[in-house]
């Protein structure tokens, strides 16, 4: 959706956010955030309060719950208390406590935005939509440029059966350039939904216009259309998008549909569906803004009103992930419903977190049981070859993505990563002679458009051809064009230099080397380069220092011994190269 500027609701929002994490300089309290383990609350008020904190300061909305809940019955008259404990309690999902608090915070506050934004929405889910509105409108100042109260203010009307007092409501908005798309969205789900087609469709062509690739307008859009018996434009729209953004779960359903003569129901299918696409838009823009708790809170209030809402459920476990909650990321994802086009995505997550969360085993016999229940999908294959090569299980990896490209047959450009992804599967494994022509075919496929991806295949197939000594001059090339379409990769520039320092230019080499340290400074495959090169041209102690930085930033096994072994000896002087180069690291899958 549009970037949208911040509502009085959003500022409400971040005021209680900010103070909810301003004890950032607190010393370490032990909270047990393992979400197998009970949480305890404290034996004091102090204890719960502070330790509420510091969840709080985590992210972690389990044990600030507890320990708030606890703090609040300890001092029940602290409005500070109530209202961080409030925030708490709605970002994970406690609706029972959320609404107790709300309605103290309101008694003693009725201006309380947040408090009554919250009341409101649980009046739309209970279908009174005149107090609905009456909370809604009470929750402070700014409410005719208020996005979120108006909107919801809106389907309440829609919900009462008022569609042409909702639509002025929506119309509220129109001086608002940044709230366009949003607002001509939700004014055609509100016209669809009260039965008048004709300004639906009016209104949907003013948000596909602005919004050719937003996925929600373009679905509702099309499913419109194709609900008018109109399937050849609704097609030719999914068409427009895949071309873009191709092989989307969402659309892929939705032209299968279409094209199988299969009815497709509408985006919207009450007032409180509409209100979740609300908080759900809105709770993508927090996402986008790195506003995780506020974006939390729109997502869990969204998920209140239509707790099968998939496209909130997957943004609210990509958050958690982003976070690094993976154990919570997965609880979400497994509420994806089993019939939703997206659940294939949400079991793919469900097995690479448990891979992050370190228990590779788990994830490896997931995703492979994934691969048993859906064998022809090509995302699950990719997705257990990420995870073997993740765990470095590079013959096995290489298999697994040989699995997929059988299942592709003719490659698009969009499958330039397979074969990237087996062709440094292949080299890792000792097995270059295989990995080179998937590299080159990676290149062909890789579109100009992503260039720097383009710069990642270049840089791969370079750097293995400069490490072995072969096609120096195309390798020279190849990287030069690699770093002017990314100046500011460090692993680019870095085989650039070491191009160079294959050369025997080892002024050249430092060049470029002390580039890629400053960009990277932590990786110590830049770092052990740097060393060799700086040797090279007789700074033998910043040489020294440079593999000892290498050293500890954790190389590889491998790599270690030869860098402990330059650090007490240095290099040959006879040699023309350092030993023991290895292939450059690679980038991290799209898509996790």
């Amino acid at each position: 959706m549009p970037n949208v500027k911040s509502t009085s609701v959003r500022r409400g929002l971040s005021v209680l956010v900010l103070s909810f994490a301003s004890l950032a300089a607190l010393p370490a309290l032990a909270v047990n955030t393992d979400p197998k383990e009970p949480i305890h609350p404290a034996a004091t008020l102090e204890g719960n309060f502070l330790a509420a904190y510091v969840a709080g300061m985590a992210r972690d909305t389990d044990a600030a719950t507890v320990f708030y809940r606890h703090a609040v019955e300890g001092d029940p008259r602290n409005q500070e208390l109530l209202e961080r404990a409030f925030v708490a309690f709605l970002a994970n999902g406690a609706m029972p406590d959320s609404f107790k608090a709300a309605e103290r915070l309101v008694a003693r506050n009725p201006a309380n935005g947040l408090a009554q934004f919250t009341l409101g929405v649980r009046s739309l889910k209970a279908n009174k939509y005149t107090q609905a509105r009456a909370s809604l409108n009470q929750g402070g100042r700014g409410r005719a440029a208020d996005i979120t109260a108006t909107l919801l203010s809106a389907w309440a009307q829609a919900g009462a059966g008022k569609g042409k007092e909702a639509l002025a409501l929506v119309d509220k908005l129109k001086n608002e350039q940044a709230f366009n798309q949003f607002r001509e969205y939700h004014a055609a789900l509100i016209a669809q939904f009260t039965g008048n087609n004709d300004e639906a469709e009016k209104r949907f062509k003013s948000a596909y216009e602005n919004g050719r690739n937003t996925l929600q307008i373009v679905d509702a859009y099309a499913r419109f259309l194709a609900s008018r018996g109109r399937k050849d434009e609704a097609l030719a729209i999914y068409q427009t998008f895949e071309e873009a953004l191709p092989r989307h779960p969402i659309v892929r359903a939705s032209v299968d549909a279409i094209k199988s003569g299969k009815p497709l129901k509408s985006t919207i299918s009450s007032a409180q569906d509409g209100a979740a696409e609300v908080l759900y838009g809105l709770g993508v823009v927090g996402s986008g803004q790195g506003d995780e708790l506020t974006a939390i809170i729109y997502l869990r209030l969204g998920l209140y009103l239509n707790p099968d809402h998939s496209l909130a459920l997957v943004t609210l476990g990509d958050l958690y992930e982003k976070l690094k909650q993976y154990d919570r990321a997965n609880e979400v994802f497994a509420n994806v419903p089993k019939n939703e086009p997206v659940r294939p995505s949400a079991d793919i997550a469900i097995g690479q977190n448990l891979e992050l969360m370190g228990r590779g085993d788990e994830a490896v016999a997931y995703l492979q049981n994934l691969m048993k229940e859906r064998p022809d999908d090509v995302e699950v294959v990719m997705a257990l070859g990420n995870v073997q090569r993740s765990r470095k299980q590079f013959a096995a990896a290489a298999e697994t993505y040989g699995k997929a490209i059988q299942l592709i047959g003719t490659p698009d450009r969009s499958h330039w990563i397979l074969f990237f992804y087996r062709g440094s599967s292949y080299e890792r494994s000792k097995q270059w002679e295989k990995g080179e022509p998937d590299m080159k075919k990676a290149l062909d496929l890789v579109p100009d458009s992503m260039p720097s991806a383009k710069a990642q295949v270049l840089n791969y197939l370079a750097y293995s051809w400069v490490d072995q000594n072969q096609n120096i001059d195309e390798a020279f090339k190849m990287l030069t064009r690699a770093v002017e379409l990314a100046p500011r990769d460090g692993m680019v520039i870095d085989s650039l230099g070491w191009a160079y320092y294959r050369l025997g230019k080892y002024q050249d080499a430092v060049r470029e080397l002390d580039k890629a340290v400053e960009l990277k400074p932590g990786d110590p495959v830049i770092n052990d380069h740097l060393g060799d090169a700086y040797w090279r041209v007789g700074r033998r102690d910043e040489a020294k220092f440079q593999w000892n930085h290498a050293k500890d930033s954790n190389p590889e096994p491998e790599d270690l011994e030869r860098i402990l072994q330059k650090i007490a000896n240095g290099l040959d002087d006879a040699k023309p190269a350092a030993d023991g180069t290895q292939p450059p690291s690679e980038p991290k899958p799209n898509g996790g």
